[in-house]
C-alpha cells in the first residue's frame, strides 16, 4: 500500500520552499531502503506536487514519540538498529539531514 503526499505548488512558491521541496524529490529518487520511506513516483498538476510514498501504517517513529508512547526494551533495541542500518545508508549515500 501506498500514501499520497501533495503540496501545493503556489504556497511553496509563498513559503519560499521551492528549493527544499524540489531537494528533496531529488533525494529520495536517489533513496531504496527497508528503514526509509521510499518514493516510489511523482508527478504534478497545475495546482499541486503529487509524491507517492510507502504507507507507514501505524505512524512513523516521530509520532510515536510525540505521543509518548512506552517502549519495551526489545523494541527499543529493533528501533536502534534500524536507525543504524538506515543512517549507515544515508551516509554511504553522501546525505546529510539536518
Amino acid at each position: 500500500m501506498y500514501a499520497m503526499k501533495y503540496m501545493n505548488k503556489q504556497k511553496c512558491i509563498e513559503r519560499d520552499e521551492v528549493r527544499n521541496v524540489l531537494r528533496e524529490l531529488q533525494v529520495m529518487q536517489h533513496l531504496q531502503h527497508p528503514f526509509l520511506v521510499n518514493l516510489w513516483f511523482s508527478f504534478q498538476d497545475e495546482e499541486d506536487l503529487f509524491m507517492v510514498v510507502d504507507l507507514l501504517l501505524g505512524g512513523d517513529l516521530c509520532f510515536h514519540l510525540q505521543k509518548k508512547v512506552g517502549f519495551n526494551e526489545q523494541t527499543v533495541k529493533l528501533y536502534v538498529c534500524e536507525l543504524v542500518l538506515a543512517l549507515d545508508y544515508l551516509q554511504r549515500s553522501h546525505i546529510i539531514h539536518r
